[in-house]
């Protein structure tokens, strides 16, 4: 898959893949068919959503399977107006997907992920970073579902924006809570370099635009690690 690493700088591991390309499925790069997970695979599945979308898209995630691993890696970007919508519905006992969302938005987009746990012992991490540019207007909201079945779930709900001066941005982080899980979280942060991050650079030589591009580099670097 190194195609996916020169192109679009998608890590990938040993793994059953699912990917699709500016929101459309692409068979030749994927390894299984999108995206009922049924089946229990002995290597994880790794779901790929790159390049660029407009108008409205939909990735539907309906994991069934017991004791699965998955991971999400989305990085698009929309100069025209986008909507993209990730339903994640998880009833797999002992099943987990960790989930990093890199959206670029240089118009207006719209971003809603609704993540279901409808089983004991299933996770659903989604951590959401966007990147505002000139004169963009960003609405992100996530709403994480723990059914009445589903006790000892881990939920996670992080949202992060770096943002142009101009730029415009909600985030709506929620949470409907039925049972008792391990751990349930959400946040939302708006990143900034510190001043001492900012003098320090600047000490090294670095001009104003290598400052922003350095701290870019590192807000999209910054995901915990799989």
């Amino acid at each position: 898959m190194s195609y996916l690493w020169n192109k679009f700088n998608i890590k990938t591991f040993p793994a059953e893949t699912i990917v699709y390309c500016d929101g459309e499925y692409n068979l030749e790069l994927s390894t299984i068919r999108p995206c009922d997970i049924s089946k229990n695979y002995d290597l994880p599945i790794h779901i790929i959503y790159i390049g660029k979308i407009a108008g409205e898209k939909t990735l539907d995630i309906d994991i069934t399977a017991k004791n699965q691993k998955l991971f999400l890696s989305v990085d698009i970007e929309n100069k025209l107006p986008a909507f993209l919508n990730i339903f994640i519905k998880n009833t797999g006992e002992n099943s987990e997907i960790r989930s990093h969302i890199l959206l670029t938005n240089y118009s207006d987009l719209v971003f809603k992920c609704n993540a279901e746990h409808l089983a004991e012992n299933t996770g659903v991490l989604v951590q959401t970073k966007i990147i505002g540019m000139e004169n963009s207007n960003s609405q992100l909201s996530g709403l994480a579902i723990i059914d009445k079945n589903a006790n000892n779930s881990i939920s996670d709900i992080k949202f992060s924006g770096l943002l142009d001066k101009t730029a415009r941005v909600k985030f709506v982080p929620k949470q409907k809570i039925q049972s008792v899980p391990i751990s349930a979280e959400h946040s939302a942060y708006i990143f900034h370099g510190t001043a001492g991050q900012i003098d320090y650079l600047r000490s090294a030589g670095l001009s104003g635009n290598e400052v922003d591009s350095v701290l870019k580099e590192a807000f999209i670097k910054d995901f915990n690690l799989f």
